[in-house]
């Protein structure tokens, strides 16, 4: 796989919650953030703000305004860029960066339909026609 143009910071499997929350939502207070995570998870609200604080710190959300006491963050990177950051570590740490062992050990351990094979395939197909970049 090849590396990010730019550096997209690591974000941890809470990290993703909140990080959804940006996503999905946009910009969003801190407790706009509150309420969402409160209903999906067992966090207190000092769980969720320090998250936040990480994800600011780390440059994954920015503050964009500041309502009152309140600040309203906005996400700073993309989530097919986190995506892939996150599959390069994980490919990196496990399958030593390669993509087809990882991809045979999946294939092989999932019970995979007849539908997911042929999208599988479609995108084998069309990512084998895609003209290649420099670091592909």
């Amino acid at each position: 796989m090849t590396s990010s143009k730019r550096n997209v910071p690591q974000i941890s499997d809470a990290e993703w919650s909140v990080m959804r929350v940006f996503w999905e939502g946009g910009n969003c207070s801190t407790g706009d953030v509150i309420s969402v995570l409160e209903k999906s998870t067992n966090w207190s609200s000092k769980t969720i703000q320090t998250l936040i604080r990480r994800l600011h710190k780390k440059g994954a959300i920015d503050v964009v305004s500041k309502n009152g006491r309140e600040f309203v963050y906005g996400s700073t990177v993309a989530e097919r860029e986190c995506e892939h950051a996150a599959t390069s570590n994980f490919l990196g740490r496990v399958f030593d960066g390669q993509l087809a062992p990882f991809l045979a050990s999946f294939v092989e351990n999932e019970n995979l339909s007849a539908d997911q094979i042929a999208e599988l395939r479609k995108i084998l197909d069309e990512n084998e026609t895609k003209p290649k970049t420099q670091n592909s």
